[in-house]
């Protein structure tokens, strides 16, 4: 093994819109490079504005979209090299998404608990039903819930708080090493933002999971992140330690997004609320179901 848990390496991605007479490439990523350690868990925070190319990149990460050139390893192995059911299942073991909207990420139509029981039997082998909902009761402990409280309730009866919370739960039954959460904050209500942000703080200390957190909220970036990677246009214009990059950065664009928000000052243990691009968020809500 060569240390790396994921190594991206100049990764570019370019799509080609319109007709024969007037096609035209976008190039979406351009020649991205980024490493993540074995046995060192962290956050690391992708940020830009919409059409950045944090998106794309997540999805490269996640193996949904094929890279231009350049290459993805994780755990050594190239991206490119995997193909069929058992090598794809043998990746989402490893890697799991979190994705922006929950409601999209369960069947409206199926209970909740049926959902987490089968993910846990695909990934474990097992179809003992006690075995199964131990494991799933387990997972939602770790979110602050259990399978009493989700059991035969559909997506739509809980909140968007609760369900993402779901989504987490979900992931973790496929035991991961890394998380790729795309935007998993920005259609959560702001006053629970921070009970989810703090979810993933939780992952990263107690089991141990790294997490790419994609998003263009500065404010939650700054308060988790170990590292971040601004991108413009693309290009990451300027990476490095969160604080480090947030508190004094030297790109105009990292300036320009530093100066629209007002980031909390972290070290201080009493500052419990934050202020994002949306207004503030409180950590300490109550979470009401709808």
């Amino acid at each position: 093994m060569n240390g790396l848990l994921l190594d991206v390496r100049e990764v570019s991605k370019t799509f080609t819109r319109g007709g024969l007479l007037s096609r035209e490439t976008i190039v979406a990523v351009n020649k991205v490079s980024f490493q993540l350690a074995v046995g060192r868990p962290e956050i690391l925070a992708i940020i830009g504005e919409s059409g950045s190319g944090k998106t794309t990149l997540a999805r490269m990460i996640l193996n949904t979209e094929t890279p231009t050139s350049g290459r993805l390893l994780l755990d050594g192995t190239d991206l490119a090299a995997i193909s069929g059911s058992g090598s794809r299942r043998a990746f989402m073991h490893k890697v799991q998404p979190i994705f922006q909207n929950p409601f999209e990420s369960f069947n409206p139509l199926k209970r909740v608990e049926r959902y987490l029981l089968m993910t846990r039997r695909r990934f474990s082998g097992t179809a003992e039903e006690s075995t199964a909902a131990a494991a799933v009761d387990a997972a939602l402990h770790k979110v602050g819930l259990s399978l009493k409280e989700v059991s035969d309730r559909y997506p739509h009866e809980l909140s968007g708080g609760q369900l993402q919370r779901v989504a987490i739960a979900r992931a973790l039954l496929a035991e991961p090493k890394l998380i790729v959460a795309d935007e998993p904050v920005s259609m959560i209500d702001a006053s629970l933002r921070m009970s989810i942000v703090n979810l993933f703080k939780t992952l990263r200390d107690d089991l141990g999971i790294s997490i790419i957190y994609v998003t263009h909220d500065l404010a939650t970036a700054y308060y988790i992140s170990d590292r971040i990677m601004i991108m413009q246009k693309g290009s990451v214009v300027e990476s490095g330690d969160a604080r480090t990059v947030l508190k004094a950065p030297r790109h105009p664009y990292t300036q320009q997004l530093r100066e629209a928000v007002l980031l909390p000052e972290v070290s201080d243990p009493a500052a419990n609320v934050t202020h994002g691009i949306n207004g503030p968020i409180s950590p300490a809500a109550p979470e009401r179901t709808t």
